[in-house]
């Protein structure tokens, strides 16, 4: 017995300190921020008394020295406001010394640096005045919110716009006089879909003037203004040059020869490359900031609500599939015709990546920023047109709705899962061109053996839509030689899809530019400048039939409880949808003005021409049709190296 006692001691602390040996670090640290001695299990005034009664322990200067450690440690927390904004304060300082630098240095290169950085400080101007003086403003603006001055002020509003829209058409118009074609096509399908609204009595013609007013001036800001018309030029150019650094990954991956020759290596990866740039972008708030502001700006002027209006100003930057994310917690509860509105938004406007593969292709890259910028606030309102409010929303005010920041914990996360997300988008748009691009040479092999069996040669599926779609796109604006060309690429905007549709148009104007022969026999050739803008214009959108799946897939779902919903109105969503991109190609029509200095055909002419170019082709059509001496034999020569003309003979 005598000898078990020890034994059993023995054993007990063994196994305290084999469970307490892990925790021994956290214990020691634990007891440093106590005050209390390491090892000891006493409370800081337990050890003062033993210290008072048994004089000072020999670990004493040890724990002194090292209590410092958790002194600093909370007068970090304490003042870790005022740390961040000495941090905050150094920082600014030193950008306002670089961009004070890069001024002195070279103003004109660092222009774009200085105009953003004006256009920040403007908006956390205009937040911090919000929130100082905005109960102020709002109290003396409150006596002007009487219902008779609302209502006579409305009117002036829509008198001065009726005024100011008939001065524009008779004096802009006077010099080109097409432009008058396109005022009347955007007459002729808001004729249309109102003629096809669900509640006619309905309409809020409010939204749909304010929605028409907002895309005009966007347009007249863009391709009218110089400064617009610079600023976006200056943008389609920075996200050129930023899509130019997929070519260092891809080249790395599949190697130089194929990104160089191949179309799936040298566009697709641009859809990663800006799909995980505008992931960062939403990690960082960026995007939800700027399409804030958009939706506010909307549903101010039009009287929206709030969630259908975050969902447009959303379709600027993603997909149609991605935009709804963006309210996904709203969907169940909100009427048919905000479903419509998101729907139609969809397919009014194309994803962000995408709009990287189609610059790519060559397509102009301020229209296509331009298209769908504008086409927000069309489809908004052409929406509201088709499907008008019959019911109680539950989203007027913006109060209860917030935008998602993702599920990214950190940035590298964010642009991983954005480059992942990416190869989905991929390998959807090279399958759909496999298949869709295999269907159209079926189609045309088979409409030519009809056609053949009846004695008309050459039937196809583009010569049948350059039939049919003739009158839309001479509603657009277009000319009527170049009409035939552009509704075939509508009839593949429509019935296959618009990748399609812009790899035809982007052939087109390489023809044009490499400076071939307009007509070959029967077949033009390249479209006229004019008619390329409005073709972009009027191709910047996914409505077409493939995407009905799409659309009913994506919305289905986030909110499988409204499929019969969905389904209900996706088909007058979809035509709503492509009477936006029609119209948004009217507005192009009505502003855009030849830009460029003329050439001087002459000098061109009398100088050794390489090869040829569209400059060098106008002024070759021009010295052949020219009956004055001023172009030389040595200028008709150099046309005649590289066009057929009677001359040459």
């Amino acid at each position: 017995m005598e000898d078990d006692t020890p034994r059993g001691r023995e054993s007990i602390s063994l196994a305290s300190v084999a469970n307490g040996l892990d925790n021994r670090g956290a214990e020691l640290l634990e007891s440093l921020e106590e005050g209390r001695d390491p090892g000891s299990n006493s409370s800081p005034s337990e050890v003062g008394n033993s210290w008072s009664k048994a004089g000072p322990e020999p670990s004493s200067g040890w724990r002194r020295r090292l209590q410092p450690a958790p002194r600093v440690r909370h007068f970090c927390r304490e003042h870790a406001q005022l740390f961040q904004w000495i941090c905050i304060g150094l920082l600014c300082t030193a950008y306002t010394a670089f961009l004070l630098a890069a001024c002195i240095l070279n103003f004109q290169r660092a222009l774009a640096l200085f105009v953003l950085t004006c256009v920040v400080l403007v908006f956390l101007a205009h937040s911090l005045l919000k929130r100082l003086l905005g109960p102020t403003l709002l109290r003396c603006v409150k006596p002007l919110g009487h219902p008779c001055l609302k209502l006579w002020f409305k009117r002036g509003l829509a008198l001065a716009a009726l005024l100011g829209l008939v001065l524009w058409l008779a004096l802009d118009t006077s010099q080109r006089p097409e432009q008058l074609v396109s005022f009347g096509g955007i007459c002729v399908f808001i004729g249309l879909l109102f003629a096809l609204s669900k509640h006619h009595r309905a309409v809020s013609w409010r939204a749909v003037f304010w929605g028409l007013g907002l895309q005009f001036v966007l347009g007249l800001v863009v391709i009218r203004t110089e400064p617009g018309f610079i600023a976006f030029q200056w943008l389609g150019d920075q996200i050129q040059i930023f899509l130019s650094y997929t070519e260092s990954g891809s080249s790395f991956v599949f190697g130089e020869a194929l990104v160089k020759d191949v179309f799936a290596f040298q566009v697709l990866p641009i859809i990663v490359f800006f799909s995980c740039a505008m992931s960062v972008l939403y990690y960082v708030g960026l995007m939800q900031w700027v399409i804030m502001k958009i939706s506010w700006l909307m549903q101010i002027t039009m009287g929206t609500t709030a969630t259908e209006t975050l969902s447009v100003a959303g379709n600027i930057f993603v997909s149609q599939t991605e935009a709804p994310l963006l309210i996904r917690p709203y969907l169940a509860d909100m009427t048919l015709s905000e479903i419509h509105v998101v729907m139609t938004g969809g397919y009014a406007t194309i994803a962000g990546s995408l709009l990287g593969a189609y610059i790519s292709f060559g397509i102009d890259a301020a229209s296509l920023i331009a298209a769908s910028v504008m086409a927000a606030p069309c489809a908004l309102a052409l929406s509201k047109l088709v499907y008008p409010e019959v019911e109680e929303s539950k989203f007027r005010s913006e109060e209860g709705v917030k935008l998602t920041y993702g599920d990214a914990q950190n940035l590298l996360e964010a642009a991983s899962s954005g480059a992942a997300l990416s190869v989905k988008v991929v390998t959807n748009i090279a399958a759909n061109l496999i298949a869709f691009l295999a269907v159209l040479d079926f189609i045309n092999a088979a409409l030519s053996w009809l056609g053949n069996m009846v004695d008309i040669q050459g039937l196809s599926f583009q010569l049948i839509c350059s039939y049919i779609l003739r009158p839309v796109a001479f509603l657009m604006g277009v000319a009527w030689e170049d009409c035939s060309v552009v509704a075939e690429l509508l009839g593949m905007k429509l019935f296959l899809n618009e990748f399609v549709a812009y790899q035809g148009l982007s052939e087109y104007k390489q023809r044009r530019l490499a400076g071939t022969e307009e007509w070959v026999g029967s077949k033009k050739q390249w479209i006229s400048v004019r008619a390329e803008i409005l073709t972009t214009f009027a191709l910047c959108g996914f409505a077409n039939f493939s995407s009905i799946g799409i659309m009913l897939g994506g919305l289905t779902s986030m909110a499988p409880q409204r499929k019969s919903d969905f389904s209900q109105v996706v088909l007058r969503a979809l035509c709503t949808g492509a009477c936006v991109s029609l119209v948004n190609a009217c507005v192009a029509g009505i502003l855009y003005m030849p830009r460029g200095p003329a050439v001087d055909c002459v000098s061109l002419l009398n100088t050794t021409l390489n090869s040829s170019s569209f400059e060098v082709y106008q002024c070759c059509h021009q010295a052949f049709q020219s009956t004055s001496p001023e172009f030389s034999l040595e200028a008709l020569d150099n046309c005649c190296r590289f066009y057929n003309h009677t001359i040459c003979a």
